[in-house]
Formats: structure tokens, sequence, C-alpha cells
């Protein structure tokens, strides 16, 4: 079985990937997909530390993330020129696992748990087994449960932060924790055909009150922060308290909302995804609109320049996952993201093969964690 079908299988589960074509427009050769995608992974291959880890012995986060995107890049004569760079790698990522089953060297312990996880359940080694059991059961653990156990009574409730289940959840750990679990469900179920009973997994309802919590759909919620604006409607926030971009001051009541931005706001749509809630639901359907609105690829909407390849490799994401052709532009306009998305990431690939984000803020000024992101983002194109 090819690597590429290995993929599809992994993935069919997690994202609800549409067998169509998009035909809107003039479509970006599929051959010019792979070759930015090879120069990408050729860059990416050639930037390894000699030890195994990309851009931070600190951060295992950036190796599983550089990890995945080569997986997914599938570009089968570099893959064979350099077994032994993946090796040092997942050798690298499993020196750093924990009794707990966490993956970190001290810091963003979540964070980098969930990023590794992904690594390894896409290794498709048995060996890695063990540490994947470990690992989901560590972040399972890790999900937020404050005030009265099993009860959703805190805004946090449901949803992942950075280090412990103590902390504030927010919306970009729960994505790379539930993603994580997704994805070593779905690796460990391709083992044993589905049937053993997954030993630990989260809580999926409680995570569903943690979304509603952070999109501003305020019938939804009793969180008193969401905004009720209709340029903010279906978007999401960063956590139940805070929005990267900032809020609005409503001029009758004088009270505060936090805006929704674009990066996040996929978040959000690959989040239902993953909690298996379809495109038809009306808190799927308001985020699309949100983000249809909202449609922009010169920057993260609501947040500039800042964090917009993580924007770029989410857009791809959650846009496939939940089936979505086209988008609805400002103008009502019929978008074919897809192929513009792709043209937008070659056109930005430095000769190098990199990407990289001249705005530094969330370590986009590291061309690894963004030439990740862009190879994640164009495999899901090139399909």
């Amino acid at each position: 079985m090819s690597t590429r079908l290995n993929l599809t299988v992994l993935f069919s589960s997690i994202f609800f990937l549409s067998s169509n074509t998009f035909a809107v427009g003039k479509p970006v050769s599929q051959e010019k997909i792979k070759r930015s995608i090879e120069k990408g992974a050729r860059f990416l291959y050639q930037n390894q530390n000699a030890t195994g880890w990309w851009s931070d012995s600190g951060l295992p986060a950036l190796t599983g993330l550089a990890l995945v995107a080569l997986k997914m890049a599938d570009a089968t004569k570099l893959d064979a020129k350099y077994v032994s760079e993946r090796r040092r790698a997942y050798g690298y990522l499993t020196s750093l696992a924990k009794p707990d089953g966490s993956i970190h060297d001290g810091r963003l312990i979540n964070y980098n748990t969930a990023c590794s996880l992904m690594a390894l359940s896409m290794a498709n080694e048995t060996r890695y087994r063990p540490l994947i059991e470990k690992a989901r059961a560590y972040i399972a653990a890790s999900q937020i449960d404050l005030g009265e156990k099993g009860k959703q009574d805190n805004a946090n409730d449901g949803g992942v932060g950075y280090n412990d289940k103590y902390d504030h959840s927010d919306m970009n750990n729960t994505l790379m924790a539930i993603e994580a679990m997704r994805m070593s469900e779905s690796a460990l179920r391709q083992k044993d055909q589905g049937k053993q009973p997954l030993k630990h997994d989260l809580d999926w309802k409680a995570l569903e009150h943690f979304l509603a919590n952070c999109q501003n759909l305020p019938e939804r919620s009793d969180n008193p922060n969401l905004s009720n604006q209709p340029e903010d409607r279906g978007g999401f926030i960063y956590h139940p308290g805070e929005s990267k971009a900032g809020e609005v001051v409503d001029e009758e009541t004088k009270r505060a909302a936090l805006r929704s931005y674009g990066s996040i706001s996929y978040a959000g749509m690959m989040s239902f995804a993953y909690a298996r809630v379809g495109k038809d639901d009306d808190r799927v359907r308001a985020v699309i609109d949100w983000l249809g609105k909202n449609y922009t690829l010169s920057e993260n909407p609501g947040m500039g320049q800042e964090g917009l390849y993580y924007y770029f490799h989410l857009m791809s994401k959650a846009l496939r996952a939940q089936g979505v052709k086209t988008l609805k532009g400002p103008d009502a306009e019929s978008i074919d993201w897809k192929n513009e998305l792709a043209a937008k990431l070659i056109s930005l690939q430095d000769k190098d093969g990199s990407w990289r984000n001249s705005n530094k803020r969330w370590m986009e000024g590291d061309p690894n964690l963004t030439t990740s992101y862009v190879l994640v983002a164009l495999s899901l194109l090139a399909n």
C-alpha cells in the first residue's frame, strides 16, 4: 500500500473529505503543487539538526509538526534519501517521553505532547503503540473540568490549556489536543481493525461546551464576554476571557465584548469537525458564514500579518474537513478557495523552498515552522 493511500485511510475517519473536484476558475496544476511541496520538503530535511530536532531542542512540538508535514508531503524520492533523518527525529521525540505519558522538555506540556503524538501516530510503527496509548491517556486527563467534577459549570470546562488541567483552556491547545486524539485513534484502530475499545478518550460533549463559550453566538452560551455585533457573529475568540483581536464596546450599553478573528475561527470550525459536528449544524454554518464574509488571503482577518501562515494552514484543513467547496465572499460572490489558496502559497515560497512570515509573532519567523504549516496545507490541496 502506498504512503498516499495510507494517509487517505488514516485521515478518512477524521476529515469529512469530499471526492469531488473543485472546478471554479482555472486550477493550479497538480504538478505545480507537487513541485512546490518537494522543494519545501527538501528544505526541511536539509535544515534538521544533526541530533534529530528542528529549530529548538526544548520544543518537540516543532519536530512533531515537521514530521507530520513530511509524512503528508509524500515526497517519495526525498523520503527514501532521508530515512536516517526521520529516524533521528523520532528518536529525539521518544527520548522526551515521560512516565506519565507526556512528551516535553519542561514547558508547554500539553502542546508539545499533542504535536509529538500526531507524529508518532503517523509513523505507522507498532513499536510506538505504548507511547501513543500513554500520551492519549495524558491528554485525556488534561481536559479541564473546574468546579463540580463531570459538570460543565465553568466556561473553560471541556477545553485544554498549555500545561495542566488547572490552567485556563484556549482554542489553540484544544485544537492540537483533539487533533492528536483523533489521529491517534485512527492509527490505533487501523492497527487492530477497530476490534479493541479505546482505553482513554476526551469528553466530546464537554468539548462542545467549551466551543460554545468561544464562539460569538451569544444565544448558545452564557459567557458575558461574547460579542453580539453582526460583524463578529459566528466567529471565534481565543478563550472565554480573551481575543487576540481585542474587544469592541457597545455604544449604548458600554459593554465590552471580544472580537472574532480568522485563524482561531478556522480552529473552531476544525474542532467541530473533529467533534463530528458537520456543516449542516447551525454553529458550523455560522462560522462558515463569518469566514466567507471576512475571506482574504492578504492577512489573518482581525490580526493583520500576525499568525498568517497558521491561518492558511487551518483554512485548508477546516474547509477540507467540512467539505466546503466554495465560500460565499464579502459581496456574496462564490470563492474557489482551494485554487486561490494554492496559487497564493506557491507565490510566497522562497527560492530555498521555505516559507516564512516577516511578522515573527507566534514563532512565524521560523521557516521550519511556517514551512511545516504550508506543506500540510498544500498536501491537502493536492488531493
